[in-house]
């Protein structure tokens, strides 16, 4: 399967994408950002995977750009889009290109905590227990349904730093895990009720 990745910052989610899944399961074969100075767009360069800038700037609005992005994924042959750590809404048109095949990784327990600064609204309602949702992208802020979740106890009265500190390596983790069960068709909904997604962990 032919993943493509937008990023908008040092990329260390694509990092664990590229050191698990990628040769294996897929074949990461483009990596776009909102973000000139993205890291992610250095690790992807020394992986030799295409990139591409698509800076806000550079278009006449959301839309124009978000299909621009499509259209580049497209001609790479993209089968599924990874959010990791892209900071940009898309818009519905670009949502719909992809049905059910763009997912994103959220540091919190979804539905709690959607949006930005997720982990500093946890932290600020005083909650004890965090964690790592990926779930699939749809036209809602971290509303999609969700594929797979891991809860995280941060021991004392944590501030966001160290909650942020100790989810980063489930991130790492779950998101790989996330994208090589979607490549294996183990991802699926469940027509019966079509926000719940059934997953087939061997």
């Amino acid at each position: 399967m032919k993943v493509g990745v937008l990023a908008s910052g040092g990329g260390t989610n694509l990092q664990a994408l590229l050191d698990t899944v990628h040769g294996h399961e897929v074949e990461i074969v483009a990596v776009a950002s909102d973000q000139p100075a993205a890291g992610a767009l250095q690790r992807a360069d020394a992986a030799g995977v295409a990139t591409r800038v698509f800076a806000r700037g550079d278009f006449a609005d959301r839309a124009t750009r978000d299909a621009a992005i499509a259209d580049w994924l497209d001609e790479a042959g993209v089968e599924l889009v990874v959010l990791a750590g892209y900071m940009a809404l898309l818009d519905a048109a670009f949502i719909a290109r992809y049905p059910d095949r763009i997912i994103n990784v959220h540091p919190s327990l979804l539905p709690a905590f959607p949006g930005l600064a997720a982990v500093q609204q946890a932290v600020d309602y005083g909650v004890r227990v965090f964690g790592v949702t990926v779930h699939f992208v749809d036209e809602g802020v971290d509303t999609g349904a969700v594929i797979l979740q891991c809860p995280v106890e941060v021991p004392g009265v944590p501030d966001a730093d160290r909650v942020l500190e100790a989810l980063r390596p489930v991130e790492h983790a779950l998101l790989p895990e996330a994208v090589a069960l979607i490549a294996r068709g183990a991802v699926r909904r469940d027509p019966a009720h079509p926000r719940r997604v059934v997953v087939e962990r061997r």
